[in-house]
């Protein structure tokens, strides 16, 4: 950022927003923007021809020559096809245009990103459609048009589309619920979300020398340093030069973008760091997230860096997750998830308490496969992030809150204040009452709930999707039941009981990284997905499909798509780990520690031959030379396992996880008792210590 540029100058400098979209339309163009924005309704045609005038003429006086509809297909990363503004005009000579028809709709090949079964190959045609709750951007010369992504029969390819199906799926039941209380102001109640985004810092020179970390994202070898974070030194601590300026670069960037990037730090592991973001409405903050993985990564190539975004880019070493803030808030801004100050208001949290508690019990198993995905695999349950049970911790506050509701007895707080069910005699309920617990998947944490189990690398809008449609389907429950009530404040209670009673299993507020946790969660009947293929299933499990389809978030074959898309990135991911672990053995690590063992044993032959003690030669040629045929053997057989994948997805998923896994594990291991013997010249590639403590 210049010197001369104040950060308010900078902040959305490079996004069409709503004030410049207000300086550059005309009053009634603005307006019926607006209107389409509040009524979900289409533009017409002359309002959008205005809009796109207005949008190309900003975007060329900032310097860009192309368009592109943004969007993200089930990749889970964003795609992008640029055209330029130019028209020809005769003469040789040009002019620079963008209609409206342009800027709402364009056509991308539809059979070329995954569909699961969506599209065929020779199905080419697909859509994208501007979404016009998501503001235009400038990246690199063109401008980004927010889109959604359909096939030619309109079915959702895209995961923007379900995921705004979702947000106004939650709104309609929850307005139905603060008409209970009320409440006849609220049009509309947004989900909200903050993603705080954990990443890694390498140099790039030395990352360049790592097939796997170029291949895969993650090493898969690697012998642990002599110092890692046993100190516990890194947290927190003193950013180094070469990191503050890359954050620097990073925030100004993306504060460029309209990216509320507020937070940064070092996190635990070595060149291991965060940036979290204020928390916006859902369909902005995944927006925003897919956009900011890409800008962390191009930020770091001009610092000389790699930024990896890898669950465990290093085996032993603390590994990277996104946290997911998650909360619903009215059209006025009133957090539905903060305890209030006055009698009705608590009522009103404790019944979306009790849907939230309710349906994350009900739907724990689909909650778990959001989260699915091979890099999450080696991080879920490693004692450093959540286990992969679901529980939610709500601190020894609303605990005690809640089995007060259970047991129809009084609550006293620290203040001997007194609790009692019912409506007009709910005293408030402390805002911040609770401890943070690190070890839970989805933790209260004062306003919002705190979904842990995300992947660092991983789009958040499944996991979102699935809270807004869980949350959606136990509003429209409860409303069902009270909307009829002749007793409004007896059922209430009533309700409010039940649920917590009915579900307060899901409710733990212990060490989640206890191994007596496990046996404690089987005791209560919760499931223990431990893998991705025990996880992916889950998907097509009918009670959600049903809770999916009946509120028209997915239709089935959209569920069933997914579900395929997730199964067959899982064999993919592995096969090419498998694939290239493979390639590495044989052409770096086999060659480089023969040679080395060749060394030893010409040594130990002159020493020999001298008369000179050569115990340490003949013993670690010895050794390497036993783990060499071993690790030889062990690549042999991984091939002939590559090579015996079955063909179809589920019995390739299973395949992987059952044979293949195992089989990387055991070379691995090998490989790094190679890496010990060896000496640091002599290894092939760079070693943990070079790659952690390089920046």
């Amino acid at each position: 950022m210049s010197t001369d540029m104040k950060l308010t100058e900078l902040f959305g400098s490079m996004v069409f927003n709503e004030e410049t979209m207000k300086e550059r339309l005309s009053s009634a163009s603005y307006s019926t923007w607006k209107q389409c924005i509040s009524d979900g309704t289409a533009l017409d045609i002359s309002t959008a021809n205005e809009i796109a005038e207005a949008m190309k003429q900003w975007a060329v006086e900032k310097g860009a020559t192309h368009y592109t509809h943004w969007f993200q297909p089930m990749t889970g990363v964003t795609a992008e096809k640029h055209d330029s503004f130019i028209s020809p005009v005769g003469g040789g000579k040009i002019i620079m245009e963008f209609s409206g028809k342009e800027l709402v709709r364009g056509e991308p090949d539809a059979s070329s990103f995954p569909s699961g079964g969506l599209r065929a190959t020779f199905e080419a045609r697909g859509y994208t459609a501007w979404d016009p709750t998501s503001f235009a951007f400038i990246k690199e010369g063109s401008l980004c048009i927010p889109t959604i992504f359909c096939s030619y029969s309109g079915a959702a390819l895209d995961k923007k589309t379900p995921l705004l199906r979702s947000m106004d799926e939650v709104s309609r039941q929850a307005v139905r619920i603060l008409r209970l209380f009320g409440d006849t102001e609220t049009k509309r109640v947004v989900a909200q979300v903050g993603p705080e985004q954990e990443y890694f810092l390498i140099d790039k020179k030395l990352y360049n020398q790592r097939e796997d970390l170029r291949f895969c994202g993650r090493t898969l070898f690697g012998a642990k340093p002599p110092k890692g974070q046993e100190l516990e030194d890194h947290y927190f601590g003193a950013i180094k030069p070469r990191v503050a300026a890359y954050m620097k670069d990073l925030d100004e960037t993306l504060w460029a973008l309209g990216v509320l990037s507020k937070t940064k730090h070092n996190e635990v592991a070595p060149s291991q760091h965060e940036m979290a973001p204020i928390y916006t409405d859902a369909n902005t903050a995944c927006d925003q997230n897919q956009l900011a993985m890409e800008v962390m990564k191009k930020v770091a190539d001009r610092h000389g860096l790699v930024c990896l975004l890898h669950e465990k880019p290093f085996a032993g070493v603390n590994g990277s997750g996104k946290h997911d803030n998650w909360s619903l808030s009215t059209d006025s801004g009133k957090n539905l998830f903060k305890p209030g100050s006055t009698p009705s208001q608590n009522a009103q949290f404790l019944l979306f308490l009790a849907a939230f508690v309710k349906g994350v019990d009900e739907y724990q198993d689909f909650l778990r496969a959001t989260v699915a995905f091979p890099g999450n695999d080696h991080r879920l349950g490693a004692q450093e992030a959540p286990p992969a049970i679901l529980s939610i911790f709500l601190g020894d506050e609303l605990s005690a809150v809640v089995d007060a509701i259970i047991n129809g007895t009084e609550y006293q707080d620290s203040g001997k204040r007194t609790l009692q069910i019912g409506v007009d005699v709910m005293p408030p309920i402390p805002q911040d009452n609770t401890d943070r617990n690190r070890t839970s998947p989805m933790a209260f944490t004062g306003n919002k709930f705190e979904f842990r189990m995300l992947g660092s690398s991983q789009s958040i809008s499944g996991p979102n999707i699935a809270l807004n449609t869980i949350m959606a389907e136990e509003l429209q429950q409860f409303a069902d039941e009270l909307e009829g009530s002749k007793d409004f404040r007896r059922d209430l209670s009533a309700l409010i009981r039940r649920v917590f009673t009915e579900h307060r299993r899901i409710i733990f507020d212990g060490n989640g990284y206890d191994d007596s946790w496990v046996a404690e969660a089987a005791r209560r009947g919760l499931s223990n997905l431990a893998s991705t293929a025990d996880a992916l299933p889950m998907y097509t499990a009918p009670k959600n499909v049903d809770l999916f389809v009946k509120h028209g978030i997915y239709t089935l074959g959209e569920i069933e798509a997914r579900a395929e898309i997730h199964i067959e990135n899982y064999s993919a991911v592995i096969a090419i780990e498998a694939k290239t672990m493979v390639d590495m053995i044989r052409h770096q690590i086999l060659p480089a520690v023969s040679g080395y063992a060749d060394e030893l044993c010409q040594r130990a032959y002159h020493k020999d031959s001298m008369g000179v003690p050569c115990r340490y030669e003949k013993q670690a040629a010895g050794k390497i030379g036993t783990l060499t045929d071993l690790l030889l053997d062990e690549c042999l057989a991984l091939e002939a396992d590559i090579a015996a994948i079955p063909a179809g997805s589920r019995e390739a998923m299973d395949y992987c996880h059952t044979v293949i896994v195992p089989a990387m594990a055991a070379a691995r291991e090998t490989a790094d008792q190679l890496e010990e013997l060896t000496a640091d010249e002599a290894w092939p590639f760079p070693v943990y210590s070079d790659l952690l403590f390089s920046v």
